[in-house]
């Protein structure tokens, strides 16, 4: 019996990018490179724990606990839901990306995962509508955290050459976001100046990724309008 020695460890419901990767614990997916990658339930459990509890190491007794409740299972039985999980993520158990031995004692996920916007209300039933305008068209957004940059994650497609793979984070809520350059090589720049720190972002204010320039828009929906007391 395990479950009595460890307290549980608690899952949410995220949308997380990591490298070529997203993990949707809500709709319960992998994707890898923009392909659905099949996992078992004890797989998918396993890579959900270590990914929401990053990067604290978590015990092999805690995994145990958490995989197997109230049953006792053979020692076998983690090392080998911890080789399906590196074999679906492409990992390599010797120079690991994602899923790293801590000798003696369990497992980390240690690679950088990222917060994405998941699936998101309808318009007329949320505060504020987003948008992301640029040359090539709009993206209509949700309140969260988005990847900008040439990376297959990205919010919105992007190849330009002053483009960095991974070039900055949007952070976006409460009718504001927030812009973060992730150490991009041509810089991010908002109202002309380079971008050393984070940046709050407005209704109209436009910014650039390299030589891409973005408008960042927001609305106050109607069903959320501001009225008078009579």
């Amino acid at each position: 019996m395990f479950g009595a020695q460890c307290r549980p460890i608690e899952t949410l419901e995220l949308r997380l990018s990591f490298a070529e990767c997203v993990l949707d614990t809500a709709t319960r997916e992998l994707w890898r490179a923009g392909e659905p990658v099949h996992l078992t339930l004890k797989t998918f459990e396993l890579l959900q724990a270590l990914v929401e509890q990053r990067p604290r190491a978590l015990s092999k007794q805690e995994l145990r606990a958490h995989l197997w409740p109230d049953t006792h299972v053979q020692d076998a039985n983690l090392p080998n839901v911890i080789a399906e999980a590196r074999e679906a993520l492409a990992d390599d158990a010797r120079h690991p990306r994602f899923i790293r031995t801590v000798h003696g004692f369990g497992y980390a996920f240690c690679g950088e995962a990222v917060e994405m916007g998941g699936a998101a209300a309808p318009e007329t039933e949320r505060r504020y509508v987003y948008r992301l305008a640029w040359d090539d068209g709009v993206a209509p957004l949700a309140e969260g955290e988005y990847l900008l940059g040439r990376h297959p994650q990205s919010v919105v497609p992007l190849d330009g050459e002053t483009v960095s793979r991974r070039h900055a984070r949007l952070r976006i809520a409460g009718g504001e976001a927030v812009l973060e350059d992730l150490g991009s090589r041509n810089g991010t720049f908002v109202k002309g100046e380079r971008l050393t720190g984070q940046a709050r972002l407005v209704d109209g204010d436009e910014f650039r990724l390299g030589s891409v320039s973005f408008t960042f828009r927001v609305s106050r929906t109607s069903s959320y309008a501001e009225t008078r007391d009579a």
